[in-house]
């Protein structure tokens, strides 16, 4: 039985007990919350993390900003409905309101909204359901590295092959297209060589009629990849995307569920490159911390007949509340400006620790989406003179900088990737500390693994 002082370490033991194997997080970051406040985290022993998680980049505003907890309160308090289905209420037509003022107006002007059940990866099987009952085709277009979830047809739509080995049953034909990833190039071209023959690859197998690829229902795709390792597609090249796929009719879905709402350093990813998408899948930080989640899309798309498409959580009015006190925020103090003004203030001196320690292979993203990936230096580097990935020090470099108050991600190829998604509040001191613990961290492993090293047998 659980009290009230019980440790970290025993609520942890026990949550392994009964918890499913299938649980994540708790296995590189043993962390029993007990209070949390901005960027920072206060675990059950009174142990202060700068928190650069933030659910995944749910957490907009931080861990309980003010703007958030009084208008779910303000909800509460005059006794509203919390749970409507698909109802509507002044709540959820204000969130829908805010929401349609922050995308860009070209998109926004023949929006329509469908509600979701309440995680990202619901949106992006409504999307799935969308497109292909618009179109009447069944194949879809995704990209390697690609991440948009793990429900069935998401999962199938994922780049990552060991995620979906032991899966029965995927959704077919899904044809993985070449991603710009510029560091580790599939095509192993330096500059923009590389982007430019990921877009030529992609439209020759389009115009291709023995490309064995039958009509596509629509193209998915992050203008940032998020757990792919923080892989920012250039803007040309979604330029280029948007330029094919609008030229053979095949709508294009935008995933911003990870970089929508400020994250990038533009209110939307696909800002970056001016390009107005077809289809737009949401969740994350619209809901301001709670479960939300919706398709956008153009108004063409929408023939679908009454419950298509349902969700019994999809009326969640205190996240609609959450969300729509969020976006109000980030508009009105410009969070996006100061996400990619802090974002440029990480990435420097992550830079740094790049320039100072050879196993730092690179430092990328947008906003405050970031990942510096960690190599061995020992190993045999690839055509273009990049060392292999290292996902073992980048888990050390994890755990350093935990034992050091800062919670990190890991993600990209081989786990190599260590990510930042810090709240889009956060300060430039709190920023210049983060940078800090990562680059002792980055020493601390790298001396680790030299001890393993020399260590007698």
């Amino acid at each position: 039985m659980t009290d009230s002082s019980s440790s970290a370490e025993q609520l942890l033991a026990q949550q392994a007990r009964r918890e499913s194997n299938a649980r994540t997080y708790p296995r590189s970051l043993p962390l029993a919350i007990e209070r949390a406040d901005g960027a920072i985290l206060e675990d059950v022993d009174g142990n202060e993390y700068i928190d650069c998680l933030a659910g995944a980049g749910t957490l907009a505003l931080g861990h309980n900003h003010p703007a958030v907890v009084e208008r779910m309160e303000e909800l509460l308090e005059r006794g509203r409905a919390i749970h409507t289905l698909d109802l509507t209420t002044p709540v959820k037509e204000r969130f829908v309101d805010r929401l349609l003022e922050s995308l860009p107006d070209a998109f926004a002007e023949n929006a329509n909204v469908q509600f979701c059940s309440p995680a990202g990866t619901d949106a992006v099987e409504a999307a799935l359901k969308l497109v292909k009952t618009a179109t009447g085709n069944r194949s879809m277009l995704a990209f390697q590295g690609g991440y948009h979830g793990m429900t069935n047809g998401a999962l199938s739509l994922m780049g990552d092959t060991a995620a979906k080995e032991d899966v029965p049953g995927l959704m077919p034909d899904v044809q993985h297209l070449p991603y710009p990833y510029a560091y580790r190039c599939p095509f192993g071209l330096g500059g923009e060589d590389c982007w430019r023959t990921s877009a030529e690859y992609v439209e020759r197998t389009l115009s291709n009629p023995d490309s064995g690829l039958v009509d596509p229902a629509g193209m998915i795709l992050e203008p940032v990849q998020g757990e792919g390792g923080a892989v920012p597609a250039p803007a040309d090249w979604l330029r280029e995307m948007r330029r094919i796929t609008r030229e053979r009719d095949v709508p294009l879905i935008v995933d911003e569920i990870q970089t929508g709402l400020g994250r990038t350093g533009e209110l939307y990813g696909i800002e970056h490159a001016d390009v107005v998408p077809d289809v737009m899948t949401l969740s994350k930080a619209i809901g301001g911390g709670l479960p939300l989640s919706v398709v956008v899309y153009d108004e063409s798309l929408d023939v679908w007949e009454p419950g298509a498409h349902a969700g019994t959580f999809r009326g969640n009015q205190l996240g609609m509340a959450a969300g729509a006190a969020t976006i109000e925020y980030v508009l009105e103090n410009d969070l996006e400006d100061h996400a990619a003004a802090m974002g440029d203030r990480l990435r420097g001196r992550l830079e740094e620790t790049a320039a100072t320690f050879e196993a730092v292979g690179d430092v990328r993203g947008r906003g405050l989406m970031l990942g510096m990936e960690l190599v061995d230096p020992d190993g045999e580097p690839d055509s273009l003179g990049h060392y292999p990935a290292d996902g073992d020090l980048a888990s050390a470099v994890q755990s350093a900088a935990f034992d050091r108050g800062l919670v990190v991600e890991t993600g990209g190829r081989d786990g190599s990737v260590v990510r930042f998604l810090p709240p889009l509040t956060i300060s430039p001191a709190r920023i210049d500390t983060v940078a800090e613990i990562v680059h002792e961290s980055v020493r601390a492993a790298l001396t680790a693994g030299q001890d393993r090293a020399e260590a007698p047998a």
